[in-house]
């Protein structure tokens, strides 16, 4: 991710066909929840915590997390510094797109060009559009900085501020705007797909936003982009796998590249969420719970090329989301091993001494991978096999969905 992402399809591929978890909120779990409780104290001598008016705005809560639960967040700036910015990479360490691509100032450029296509000439259609969705998924940057900045307590309050949480999001933005520009330039000289279908998409997407439903509430925010970074990795880390099958083994070491930086960015948001864990299972239980009864919103869900639903009268991230799941980029099952891994890291089943609410969640978080499961095979088996749709990221040629 970008958050991303992946930053993408997968959920998607299980609830597209008009499938629920039972137990899935419509609308956001109820707002100021329990009372978090110190390990070291007993939970009958925490006051109660004051309970005042949601804020609802347009159908959707706001500011959900308690002035207690804000505290909590506020007090792992010092933490933060020393486990999750280290992840962070000094610039001149970083892998730059330029890296990837012909110098235009040397003489064989367009020799090296000519190359390039005729590697790009080996790619398919249903790979070129899993690429494509996953490169817009990643142009709208500017969108995940904006969300991470409507988060309680962890804002970058000035646009410059020097706390680790607005150096975080400022670095991480920037280490996430190589992946978009190195996808969007190789795209480009390969002369494979349509640039200003995909444009045009990526500009309605950034327009559109996202609405992940993490309510200004850095513990949902941060559930959010621990799923979604993990998610990203993967599909990425797919996409890299068939270029190099393709025969395209530079485009394999550009998805290659991207998947590791995911991979250093999913282990500083489940850092976040291991200290938040740590000091207060009770609000990160219930904020895990939270999270999986809506599902993963995926980040580009609002993406619109002005022509797949008119003309197909197709969603287009649906058609997407089926092209990635059978080309096996990003599905289901990466959704629910992805659960798992979390369930695991965060120890969810070995914890005891939860509150009524938290232990509710506890339970609903660890049915939740067989639900998914099952809910996927019913899907799997309804749909319409050898069904195709036009894209035009790909000059509207048909691909096979399912």
């Amino acid at each position: 991710m970008a958050l991303g992402s992946v930053k993408h399809a997968g959920a998607r591929a299980i609830f597209s066909e008009g499938v629920r978890v039972k137990g899935a909120c419509k609308q956001p779990a109820g707002v100021r929840r329990a009372p978090f409780v110190a390990k070291a104290v007993a939970a009958g001598s925490q006051p109660a915590l004051k309970k005042p008016a949601p804020i609802i705005l347009n159908g959707q809560v706001l500011h959900s997390i308690t002035e207690e639960r804000l505290e909590i967040v506020r007090s792992l700036g010092d933490q933060l510094e020393s486990t999750v910015l280290p992840l962070l990479k000094p610039v001149d360490k970083c892998w730059q797109p330029n890296d990837f691509l012909p110098a235009s100032n040397e003489p064989d450029f367009e020799d090296k060009v000519r190359a390039l296509r005729e590697r790009a000439k080996n790619l398919p259609d249903d790979y070129l559009v899993v690429f494509v969705g996953d490169m817009v998924t990643e142009e709208a940057l500017p969108t995940y900085m904006t969300m991470l900045n409507t988060l309680d307590g962890v804002r970058d309050e000035t646009g410059a501020s020097k706390t680790p949480w607005a150096t975080w999001t400022r670095q991480w933005t920037a280490e996430e705007n190589r992946h978009g520009d190195i996808m969007n330039k190789y795209m480009y000289l390969t002369g494979r797909v349509d640039m200003r279908a995909i444009e045009v998409t990526i500009q309605n997407l950034i327009g559109s936003g996202m609405d992940p439903k993490t309510e200004n509430n850095p513990y949902l925010g941060f559930l959010y982009t621990s799923f979604q970074e993990r998610a990203t990795k993967i599909s990425h880390g797919n996409t890299a796998r068939h270029a190099l099958e393709y025969g395209d083994e530079t485009l394999a070491k550009i998805c290659g590249s991207i998947a590791s930086d995911e991979g250093r960015h999913e282990i500083a948001y489940q850092r976040i969420m291991d200290m938040l864990f740590e000091r207060d299972p009770n609000g990160s239980m219930i904020a895990f719970g939270d999270m999986m009864k809506k599902q993963i919103v995926m980040p580009a869900h609002m993406m619109d090329d002005n022509w797949h639903q008119a003309n197909t009268g197709r969603n287009l991230f649906a058609d997407f989301s089926a092209v990635a799941e059978r080309t096996g980029a990003y599905t289901a099952e990466d959704y629910c091993t992805i659960v798992e891994y979390l369930i695991q890291r965060w120890e969810v089943a070995q914890r005891q001494g939860l509150s009524g609410e938290a232990a509710e969640a506890q339970e609903y978080v660890m049915r939740l991978p067989d639900r998914i499961r099952k809910l996927a095979e019913r899907a799997q088996a309804r749909k319409k096999k050898g069904a195709k749709s036009p894209f035009s990221w790909v000059f509207k040629r048909e691909v096979v969905l399912h």
